[in-house]
């Protein structure tokens, strides 16, 4: 025996151990178990200090499979025994392993050759979050999570679907040959690199995207600015396809702009100004200031009726105003895109520039500082780099893009769809992520057989991106926490992999399931870590800052308790390496 228990604490018992330390090893981290005659309760040793112990109770074996939780303490006449090596896994190991059921994630660093792993179901049925300063080995464990789940040798994943977006492009080097090693398995991979030419650029057809998409993507920050963008989608419906029909959509907002000011009871040069204003810049073949306006006797183009005479007045006000209501057309009806036509950036803007004089842009000084941002931003991206990713070159459905995004060159099923994202600015890499999410939140909704085509989200970096941000105010949601409450039931489940767990999204962590943590020193981190995820002790997030690069200490539904893993170096590994400053700073004197 291991020794005899002296004493209770909450969750935790006391033992005196009544064997020489010299001939056992260092019990911290070890398990044991407490037998009576009618119960087997197992706990592991958290600290052992002047010969006493302190465990801490995990659960009980019944009919010799271990169930986690103790309803009742074990008894002072219990025998305590440390677990032996054979029937560790059933504690923290795979019971019976089976290739199309269960993924070795590494082994344990305190019971040689025990391997360690989950039920797949369990682990990626679920949300999980991984965590980990830089240098303690993320981006490599994250890269053999994934090496170990397609290399396996008889049951090959071939349906998976693992959408990276890679901040740091370090992904492509670990899984590029994936294909080699098991020829049913395919990468395909997105680069934001424009001047890259060996692998696909990022496209997004434009006419995929929804009104909440073009507010994101135009820095939106206010919901009074949603209805003008709104109303822009609805114009690029008309000026992006009939021409005829484009003329009388313009006719028709022109002429409601112009009545607005004719009306406004402003000084009549003020009106005659902005008249002016609006027909220089927004006009058609048939309403401009060269438009003949005919009246009995004589005609003459539409700027000479805004001639103030000699009063101060404009004497033809009523003429113009008549002439001008014969453009209104009652029977004109817009609705939003619906993704079967395509249309462009300028094709965007030209609606968009339309949307803001029909909602009365000139008429008040509040509206037009709210709205011609939307205008400004929109044009500074037609002129940017950027444009580039949205110039798709023909049209796809979304059902037809997505089933693109995940095919491979050789025309096979990919099972990793990897988004290089690393060659645009945060803002902007945001904005892709959202949109992304978005399109394949929607897309697992909508299927008619929910939930049998599971996909995954793997954000690197995720607090850039799953951030308690302005969405909510704006949109009415945040799609990362709306993927993490809904997505589980239509199979489209999140992994967030970040340094800093203190500024992502309390909502979308605190759905996460399975958690790997690795060396953490940031005391607001751990407290963030200890506050926001379920069935964590203080003893386990004293671990995290002591762990070595590539252990991690994982918890969760997946986990029968919390247990250490090491994780084996991936082959190849991500371009994830710090950069070698004596390689690169000495020379060799001659």
């Amino acid at each position: 025996m291991l020794g005899t228990i002296i004493g209770t604490e909450e969750n935790d018992v006391l033992i005196r151990i009544n064997v020489s330390l010299n001939e056992v090893p260092n019990l911290v981290n070890y398990h044991i178990i407490m037998e009576d005659e009618d119960k087997k309760i197992v706990a592991e040793i958290t600290n052992v200090t002047d010969g006493i112990a302190k465990a801490n109770l995990l659960g009980e074996i019944i009919d010799d499979r271990f169930v986690f939780g103790v309803i009742r303490k074990p008894s002072f006449s219990s025998s305590v025994k440390i677990i032996s090596k054979e029937k560790i896994p059933m504690i923290i190991g795979i019971d019976n392993y089976r290739e199309d059921k269960h993924l070795y994630l590494g082994e344990s660093p305190l019971y040689q050759g025990v391997k360690l792993g989950v039920d797949v179901n369990d682990f990626f049925s679920n949300h999980f979050a991984i965590f980990g300063s830089t240098g303690s080995g993320k981006s490599c464990s994250v890269a053999r999570i994934f090496q170990n789940l397609f290399e396996k040798s008889s049951s090959v994943p071939y349906k998976a679907s693992i959408f990276i977006f890679d901040a740091y492009g370090e992904y492509h080097n670990a899984f590029k040959d994936l294909g080699k090693k098991v020829p049913e398995i395919s990468m395909k991979t997105y680069t934001t690199n424009t001047y890259f030419n060996n692998t696909d650029l990022m496209k997004i057809p434009l006419w995929l995207l929804g009104v909440d998409d073009i507010a994101l993507l135009l820095g939106a920050e206010s919901p009074s600015q949603i209805p003008i963008i709104e109303k822009a989608l609805k114009l690029v419906t008309i000026f992006a396809r009939e021409e005829d029909n484009v003329i009388a959509h313009k006719n028709d907002i022109i002429a409601r702009a112009l009545l607005d000011i004719l009306s406004s009871g402003r000084p009549p040069a003020q009106i005659r100004d902005q008249v002016f204003s609006v027909l220089t810049y927004y006009n058609t073949t048939e309403l401009n200031l060269d438009t003949p306006v005919y009246q009995p006797g004589y005609t003459r183009p539409l700027k000479q009726c805004l001639l103030i005479d000699a009063s101060g007045k404009i004497r033809d006000m009523e003429l113009l105003t008549t002439f001008i209501e014969s453009f209104l057309a009652d029977n004109l009806e817009l609705v939003l895109p619906d993704g079967t036509f395509t249309y462009s950036l300028e094709d965007l803007k030209h609606a968009m520039d339309f949307a803001l004089i029909s909602e009365g842009i000139l008429k008040s000084d509040k509206v037009y500082d709210d709205t011609n941002v939307l205008k400004v931003r929109l044009h500074s991206l037609i002129n940017s780099s950027y444009n580039v990713y949205f110039n798709y070159p023909k049209y796809v459905s979304k059902e037809q893009y997505i089933k693109q995004l995940m095919t491979s060159i050789d025309g096979k099923k990919a099972q990793i769809i990897n988004f290089n994202i690393n060659y645009v600015d945060d803002r902007f890499a945001k904005v892709v992520v959202k949109i992304y999410s978005k399109l394949l939140f929607d897309y697992t909704k909508e299927r008619n057989e929910r939930g049998t085509m599971p996909i995954h989200i793997i954000l690197e970096e995720a607090h850039r991106y799953v951030q308690n941000d302005n969405d909510i105010n704006l949109l009415g949601y945040n799609i990362f926490e709306r993927i993490t409450k809904e997505g589980r039931k239509y199979g489209i489940l999140l992994g967030l992999i970040s340094q800093r767990p203190s500024e992502l999204s309390e909502t979308a962590i605190s759905q996460c399931s399975n958690f790997l943590i690795f060396k953490m020193l940031h005391p607001k981190d751990i407290n963030y870590i200890r506050e926001m995820t379920p069935n964590i002790t203080d003893d386990t997030t004293k671990k995290l800052k002591v762990l070595q690069p590539g252990t991690c200490v994982a918890f969760g539904l997946a986990f029968k308790v919390p247990i250490i893993i090491k994780l084996a170096m991936p082959d190849p590994a991500p371009s994830s390496n710090s950069s070698d400053i004596s390689a690169n700073w000495f020379i060799q004197r001659s």
